[in-house]
């Protein structure tokens, strides 16, 4: 009777002993071993960068996922599948992605991007954007001589919405009859918007104007100034390109001191 009492007794009191410190810095124990609560707050910092409130219920959630992985991956050792040269690729390359990806958080913090930098770049973009916007139509086609019979053509009633989507060879605007929306000169290449700028409302070029793409028909349906977006409404927006950039270079740095043989 004494030997079935003493280990229950020997247990009970270890129980005790491990209780409350030793518990509540554990989720559970599987099969033995003890999951830490620490797991759980790794994943749950995960699910919170991509957006998801923690709340109670996706808490509870988190404690059951730790729970199945640990009963998962007990069983996948208990297999020897730990010991294969995949597994141990497979979590040589997870070791460089989690190393790199702290490496580029380490260099964001030590490197942010400051209300100085976003308002500069921001004061650049309006110096470039600001003015008129203008919204035209083109048709572009290869040759000079397949230009001038279409401004021919036009300038006798033909319709530049029909010729654009039959002959244009711009895939974006073609097929929307030439439409090119609403820009700034500045996002064209030279040739084209200086022509562009040389029109006046409800008129084309009366002659082709050639860029590396080929040769233009360009018809200026109306201008108006530009609006531009608030500083404040792009500034998390010019932050985050800003500090991409900064990432590049900091690569593109590391890369040029390397020693690659």
């Amino acid at each position: 009777m004494k030997k079935h009492i003493l280990p229950t007794l020997v247990t009970a009191a270890l129980l005790a002993a491990a209780s409350p410190a030793a518990w509540s810095q554990n989720v559970a124990i599987v099969n033995g071993k003890a999951i830490p609560l620490a797991r759980v707050d790794a994943l749950a910092q995960q699910v919170a960068r991509s957006g998801r409130p923690i709340t109670p219920e996706v808490q509870g959630q988190l404690k059951e996922e730790v729970i199945a992985r640990e009963i998962f991956m007990q069983e996948a050792q208990a297999r020897g599948l730990d010991a294969t040269e995949e597994y141990k690729t497979q979590i040589d390359l997870a070791r460089q992605a989690i190393l790199i990806r702290e490496l580029f958080n380490d260099y964001q913090k030590k490197n942010p991007v400051t209300d100085a930098e976003t308002k500069a770049e921001y004061d650049k973009f309006v110096a470039n954007n600001s003015g008129n916007e203008f919204k035209a139509r083109h048709i572009l086609v290869e040759k000079e001589d397949q230009a001038k019979a279409i401004i021919a053509q036009l300038k006798k009633g033909a319709k530049f919405e029909e010729i654009a989507k039959k002959s244009s060879k711009d895939p974006g605007s073609g097929a929307k009859g030439g439409d090119l929306d609403w820009a700034n000169p500045g996002s064209y290449v030279k040739e084209f918007a200086d022509a562009l700028k040389a029109l006046t409302k409800g008129k084309m070029t009366d002659t082709p104007v050639k860029s590396q793409f080929g040769y233009h028909i360009i018809r200026l349906d109306d201008v108006r100034e530009a609006k531009l977006p608030k500083y404040e409404d792009v500034k998390a927006q010019i932050a985050q390109q800003m500090q991409q950039k900064k990432i590049a270079k900091f690569q593109e740095e590391l890369r040029s001191k390397a020693k690659v043989e």
